[in-house]
């Protein structure tokens, strides 16, 4: 394996447990569900920025992963959506670029 599939490996391992365990400590500290989740999201105008930046990148990139695995037919790839869905954008891109980069 290339020096930069690890690396991809370990910034899709970073982009997933990091965020995670930010979140998983507000939801401890607040008590916050899915409600005060999404009221959180939008708490103030350089949030609501940034929580609609990443989910429209979140988007793109799903559909980038659907458009290249029609061609590439390299169907493994598509594990990145439901890793961009539940972990982020940071988990799912690096991901996506890890398994892209492989040997067909």
């Amino acid at each position: 394996m290339s020096a930069l599939r690890i690396l991809y490996l370990l910034l899709a391992t970073w982009g997933a447990v990091h965020p995670m365990a930010l979140m998983l400590g507000w939801m401890r500290d607040t008590g916050g569900g899915a409600a005060a989740l999404s009221e959180a999201f939008m708490a103030n105008g350089a949030v609501a920025r940034l929580s609609w930046d990443l989910m429209i990148a979140g988007v793109a990139l799903t559909l980038w992963i659907l458009a290249e695995t029609y061609v590439r037919r390299n169907w493994t790839a598509l594990v990145a959506i439901p890793a961009t869905a539940f972990f982020g954008l940071g988990c799912g891109l690096p991901l996506y670029l890890f398994l892209r980069t492989r040997a067909l």
